[in-house]
C-alpha cells in the first residue's frame, strides 16, 4: 500500500508539472528568438500567438499580436497551435482524473478498485497527451533549425536569424513530463490493480463461504416450526 501511494503522488507532482509546461509554453511568446545577441539591442521573440520586442537597455516590451485565427498563418504555426491545445486539454483532464483516483481524496472511498482504475485512464490520457505535445514542439524546432541552416548554407542574411526558444523547452519537457506520469500510472498502477483484484475476490469468497456455512447450520439445527410432528403435538396438547 505504501510503494502504491508513492507512485500515486509522484505520478501526480509530474502530471501538475507537465499540465502547466505545456499551458505555459502554449500561450508564452518565445517559441523562436533572435540569435544575433552581440548585434542587436533588443530581444526578438516569437510565440504561437503573437511577437514581442524587449529592448535590452531598459527593458521594455511591446507586443504585436497576429492577425485572426481564420487569417492565413504558415502551416508550421497553425499545425503547431492545433497540437498543443490538444496536448493542453489532454494533459488537464487526466490530471482531473488523477486527483480524483488518489486515496488521499474523498471520492469513493469504499470502492478501491474503481479509484485504481481512475488512476489508469488518467495514465493512458496523460501518454496520449503527450504524443501531440512532443510532436508539436519538436517539429517546430526542428524547422526553426532547417530554415536558419538552409540560410546559413546559401549565405542568405534577412537582418535577423532565430533559433527555438524556452517556450519550445517548456513543451518538450512537459511532453516528457505526460510520457513519465503516464507510464508510472499505467505500468505499475496496473500490477497493484492486479493484486487488489486478488485479493478482493479472496475476501470475498471467504465471506460467501462463512455465510453458506451459517445458513446449513441454521436449517440443520433449527427445524421448520410448520413440520407435521409440530402440529400433531399442539392438537394433543390442545386436547
Amino acid at each position: 500500500a505504501g510503494m502504491r501511494f508513492f507512485l500515486q503522488y509522484v505520478g501526480c507532482f509530474f502530471a501538475f508539472l507537465s499540465t502547466g509546461f505545456l499551458i505555459a509554453s502554449t500561450w508564452t511568446d518565445c517559441w523562436m528568438v533572435n540569435a544575433d545577441d552581440s548585434l542587436e539591442v533588443s530581444t526578438k521573440c516569437r510565440g504561437l500567438w503573437w511577437e514581442c520586442v524587449t529592448n535590452v537597455f531598459d527593458g521594455i516590451q511591446t507586443c504585436d499580436e497576429y492577425d485572426s485565427i481564420f487569417a492565413e498563418h504558415p502551416v508550421k504555426l497553425v499545425l503547431t497551435r492545433a497540437m498543443m491545445i490538444t496536448a493542453d486539454i489532454l494533459a488537464g483532464f487526466g490530471f482531473l482524473f488523477l486527483v480524483l483516483g488518489l486515496d488521499c481524496v474523498k471520492f469513493l472511498p469504499d470502492e478501491p478498485l474503481i479509484k485504481l482504475r481512475i488512476c489508469l485512464v488518467s495514465g493512458v490520457t496523460l501518454l496520449i497527451a503527450g504524443l501531440p505535445g512532443i510532436t508539436g514542439s519538436v517539429w517546430y524546432a526542428v524547422d526553426v533549425y532547417v530554415e536558419r541552416s538552409s540560410l546559413v548554407f546559401h549565405n542568405v542574411f534577412l537582418g535577423i536569424q532565430y533559433k527555438f526558444g524556452w517556450s519550445c523547452w517548456l513543451g518538450m519537457a512537459g511532453s516528457l513530463g505526460c510520457f513519465l506520469s503516464g507510464a508510472l500510472l499505467t505500468c505499475c498502477m496496473y500490477l497493484f490493480r492486479e493484486t487488489s483484484s486478488g485479493r478482493f475476490h479472496s475476501a470475498y469468497s471467504l465471506r460467501k463461504g462463512y455465510s453458506s456455512a451459517g445458513t446449513i447450520v441454521t436449517n440443520v439445527h433449527l427445524p421448520s416450526s410448520q413440520t407435521a410432528t409440530a402440529k400433531m403435538y399442539a392438537v394433543d396438547t390442545r386436547v
